[in-house]
């Protein structure tokens, strides 16, 4: 089987799912507003290579909305971002990223899971290819499904600048 890989480029603010060098699927992104680092509590976003660690939101309702990676029982809108305005909306599906350079984003305090960084849906409102997260990967929730359906646990993800 082919090796399928995410390349996330936060210059460009793009992600591209590729295998065997070609691109399959390509979008706009949004990486954390106060941009790169791998430190705890920076809300910036890591760099360097990652592996899914894990799948969450399989077969949920589109614009489903997580707290603590578990679904609320809630389906975004607008009226409730206007009730909740201070939420980091984490919709739709969520890929779990887990670092794999050791000191660099894995284990201490640069470790990627430990500090819950994902692929996630978003707000279809909100602007992509724009710095806006708290250090995950912001999708438009069409993208988030689409490319949740191409991975799998264990693909790797290589976010570069």
């Amino acid at each position: 089987m082919a090796t399928t890989l995410i390349h996330i480029d936060l210059n460009t603010q793009k992600l591209m799912l590729k295998q065997m060098g070609n691109i399959l699927f390509e979008t706009k992104i949004a990486s954390a507003r106060k941009g790169v680092g791998e430190t705890f509590g920076s809300e910036k976003t890591p760099r360097g290579w990652h592996v899914i660690r894990a799948k969450i939101g399989a077969g949920l309702t589109e614009n489903t909305v997580f707290k603590g990676r578990r679904p609320t029982g809630e389906v975004f809108s607008e009226a409730l971002r206007s009730q909740y305005p201070e939420r980091d909306w984490i919709l739709t599906r969520i890929l779990w990223l887990s670092g794999l350079e050791l000191g660099f984003n894995r284990l201490g305090n640069v470790d990627t899971m430990r500090r819950y960084i994902y692929i996630h849906g978003c707000p279809d409102t909100d602007q992509m290819a724009e710095r806006s997260s708290h250090g995950c990967i912001k999708m438009r929730n069409v993208d988030v499904i689409n490319l949740f359906d191409r991975v799998t646990v264990g693909t790797k993800v290589l976010i570069t600048e």
